[in-house]
């Protein structure tokens, strides 16, 4: 019974084989559905607007202006009319139009191109996190999916001896206790088998949970396509831009500092009626045109406490951009260093793998003929199970290896 329930599973997981799915689905799933890389780009569609409203302050600014006084004096009380005149009446159109140099609003333009260059690699950098998390957890459940893969095909095979072991036992070739000793480990397997299902199944969940899917159906996973080519430079990648970036920005806001410093005109021009009634109250239509200066003399020596907090930052930008270079090169040359060490367990794991998959082929020839020994032949199985449980594991950790070093390739 307990073998009709497995076969079921294997069944199921087969069919389910027929409808793979690639990392790059998962990627793209994740990918589309992310909520900040969204938001890095309804900030930058924001700072367009930023940048319009920019160029709209500098033209010339048109507001209607009403004002309505009245203080009257009762009896000889109230207000002085030589202050109030008594009434006010203004009914005014004016227009003021700031004089800008054309550097200034190049300035704020390119404050804003860099916040949006800013937000650009900080979405790309956010954009390599995701996949990079995407990636790891595929690979991990794609392991899960070849152990099962190959551990079902062992069950299938120690099915097969267990019947020739069972007829070799009835004959009398063999003793009870060995055929009962293999058929333990017959079911140890499909235990280890629905162990792996059942992991297979939660690390199948959280890559779908990971990538933004309401999917709880379980498909085979396809071998993940990973690049193991050599890391680029430091230099040019997306995660130096972010140090060059906001060194420009400081740079940026260093010449605005200057640029408040300079003298500001504003030209203003008004039409329209004013009048305190007070003669000839038709006749108080009219205009003005004016000019306001404002030049900065001293303000306590601001100017240069702000330069140097520029400076100061630049500073710390350097301090930060020297630790990341240190560290990328450091954690490059360890990655390396790793990569190359799982290949070569790989490879010779793999040479162990031939010997046990040969002491296998020899002691089933000798079952079929009485001639074997069941713990020699249960010990052979359980060395070429492990050799293959190795393989798989540093081939996984290989894979999370590229991984981690593709993931400094982002240009």
């Amino acid at each position: 019974m307990k073998f009709f329930f497995l076969l079921i599973n294997i069944i199921a997981f087969s069919y389910a084989a027929t409808a793979q799915r690639s990392l790059d689905y998962y990627i793209q799933s994740a990918l589309q559905s992310s909520p900040l890389l969204k938001d890095y780009q309804n900030q930058i569609r924001a700072n367009g607007i930023d940048s319009m409203r920019i160029r709209a302050q500098y033209k010339t600014q048109v507001n209607g202006n009403s004002t309505n006084y009245y203080a009257p004096v009762i009896g000889g009380w109230g207000y002085d009319n030589a202050i109030t005149n008594g009434t006010n009446f203004s009914q005014l159109i004016g227009a003021n139009q700031k004089l800008v140099s054309k550097q200034n609003i190049q300035n704020q333009y390119e404050a804003i191109r860099l916040q949006n260059q800013s937000l650009d690699i900080s979405g790309k950098i956010s954009e390599q996190d995701l996949k990079k998390s995407i990636t790891t957890q595929y690979i991990t459940a794609y392991g899960s999916w070849q152990q099962f893969n190959y551990n079902n095909e062992m069950l299938a095979l120690l099915k097969n001896e267990e019947n020739i072991l069972k007829q070799l036992a009835q004959k009398g070739v063999y003793r009870q206790t060995d055929y009962l000793t293999f058929l333990v480990t017959v079911q140890q397997q499909e235990i280890q088998i629905k162990q792996i299902h059942l992991q297979y199944q939660n690390e199948f969940a959280m890559l779908n949970y990971l990538s933004g899917i309401n999917d709880t159906s379980f498909t085979a996973l396809t071998m993940p396509a990973l690049d193991s080519s050599i890391v680029a430079g430091l230099d040019g990648s997306i995660f130096y831009k972010q140090f060059e970036n906001d060194s420009l920005k400081l740079r940026n806001s260093d010449a605005q500092i200057d640029f408040l410093y300079k003298p500001k005109v504003t030209v203003y021009a008004d039409a329209g009626y004013l009048s305190s009634f007070a003669f000839m109250a038709y006749k108080n239509f009219g205009a003005s045109v004016g000019v306001n200066i404002t030049v900065p003399i001293y303000d306590g020596h601001q100017k240069k406490m702000q330069h140097d907090k520029i400076a100061i930052a630049e500073d710390t930008r350097k301090q930060y951009s020297n630790f990341f270079r240190t560290q990328h090169d450091q954690q490059i040359a360890q990655l390396q260093q790793q990569l190359q060490s799982t290949q070569q367990l790989i490879d010779e794991t793999t040479n162990q793998l031939r010997f046990s998959q040969g002491l296998i082929d020899a002691n089933r020839k000798l079952l079929q003929t009485g001639d074997a020994r069941i713990a020699d032949y249960i010990i052979a199985i359980g060395n070429y199970l492990a050799a293959k449980n190795v393989i798989i594991i540093n081939t996984i950790s290989k894979m999370q290896i590229i991984n981690q070093l593709n993931y400094w390739n982002r240009k």
